[in-house]
């Protein structure tokens, strides 16, 4: 994985008697997603402070690029919180200016740049940011998407190398939430930021999360990629691994991943070893294009409508879970491949015949986007690895669907 952009040792945090952080240890690796989740009170804001240099350490070393922090010049520092910016919990607009003047804000205030060049650079990421339409409104006048682009605007009109954001999907609804992790990971590769998020909206926000850092007590005691969480024998852990049993995924109403596994645990324990089983894999083809030319929430709609068709021809007979941002895996524990493939017919009719969604928009012109939904099936054993199967349905998919999603004007 190489050094660690970002790396925490043995950093503590007291006021007065207070110990917020407790010998922390952690690393932020480059152009990861890194989510820190967390009780509240834990003290995941004080360890972002720390990170943006708003607080030093009582103890410990915080390490930028392998060089301790606490040994930089001053410029070396200016440099270094030059790289990050910050995009706030409610957004922190300001009401009285438009969305031009905002994003423009910061490099009215950090750099010498002149009117001529601030204004072709935020021209720039307005376009961007599919901001085109609303550089002279103001924030009120504005959807909550719109809203949240707005605030990346901002954000990332100083070309920082890192961004942090802070409970981005508060109060949004289950697309909208979807709408903005998406939002986050395509600009993310996109401009090559490293993305450093605190966020509850579990189990959403793992779909893009390259890893997890679980702060409890003042002190990280889990990091790496969400698949090994239940590995950590710990209170916290063992608690939040038994909460995500209870949950479904709230974009499309399926299983979630540890749901999904309990139940097909179940399921199994009914079938010898040498039994068959039948897996589907279905997959929105490039959800990224449809998210830049379609917008987000579109994007999710259609992921939310795909689990819909699913769950009515697969539901009564299967158990569905999303996988990752634009994938839905079922397994048919008690159907042969001749049946499955009625299924899937049935649905690929439907699916064809109805569409997927009535399309919505924020503020865009009429475009359309060539859609394609892709299918396989793959036949196992009960005793195999279910993600082996799986992989084989996926790469026995081909399209079952193709669509010409448009926005109305």
């Amino acid at each position: 994985m190489g050094e660690p952009l970002l790396e925490f040792r043995d950093v503590t945090k007291r006021f007065g008697d207070r110990t917020i952080l407790d010998r922390v240890n952690l690393e932020i690796h480059d152009g990861q997603v890194t989510t820190i989740i967390g009780k509240s009170g834990t003290g995941k804001s004080v360890l972002l402070k720390h990170m943006i240099g708003l607080l030093s350490p009582t103890e410990g070393n915080i390490l930028f690029r392998g060089k301790p922090v606490d040994e930089m010049s001053r410029k070396e520092l200016d440099e270094l919180r030059s790289q990050f910016s910050y995009c706030f919990q409610n957004n922190a607009l300001f009401d009285s200016l438009t969305v031009f003047e905002n994003i423009s804000l910061p490099l009215q205030q950090t750099t010498k740049m002149s009117k001529r060049e601030i204004d072709s650079k935020v021209m720039e990421r307005i376009d961007q940011l599919e901001l085109s339409e609303v550089p002279h409104k103001y924030p009120s006048e504005l959807s909550g998407g719109m809203q949240k682009r707005v605030a990346l605007a901002r954000a990332l009109i100083t070309d920082p190398k890192i961004v942090l954001f802070d409970e981005p999907t508060t109060g949004q609804d289950p697309i909208r939430k979807n709408a903005i992790f998406s939002m986050i990971v395509h600009n993310q590769k996109r401009f090559g930021f490293t993305t450093i998020m605190i966020s509850h909206d579990i189990p959403d926000v793992f779909f893009i999360s390259d890893r997890i850092l679980v702060l409890y007590d003042g002190q990280i005691i889990f990091q790496g990629p969400y698949d090994e969480i239940d590995q950590l024998k710990h209170p916290m852990v063992d608690e939040f691994v038994k909460s995500l049993e209870h949950f479904q995924d709230e974009l499309t109403g399926l299983y979630s991943k540890k749901t999904f596994t309990k139940v097909y645990e179940r399921a199994l324990s009914h079938k010898r070893p040498e039994e068959n089983l039948t897996v589907a894999v279905f997959t929105v083809d490039d959800l990224d294009g449809v998210s830049e030319n379609l917008g987000h929430t579109t994007a999710q709609e259609i992921v939310q409508s795909l689990a819909a068709y699913v769950n009515k021809h697969f539901g009564d007979v299967g158990i569905s879970n999303r996988f990752g941002r634009d994938q839905i895996v079922t397994i048919l524990v008690s159907t042969n491949r001749p049946a499955a493939e009625r299924l899937m017919e049935n649905l690929a009719g439907d699916l064809q015949e109805r569409g997927l969604i009535d399309t919505q928009a924020d503020i865009q012109p009429a475009q359309s986007y060539p859609l394609s939904i892709l299918a396989g099936l793959a036949e196992g054993k009960a005793s195999e690895d279910i993600d082996v199967i799986s992989e084989r349905a996926k790469s026995l998919q081909k399209e079952i669907a193709r669509l010409q999603c448009r926005l109305p004007r």
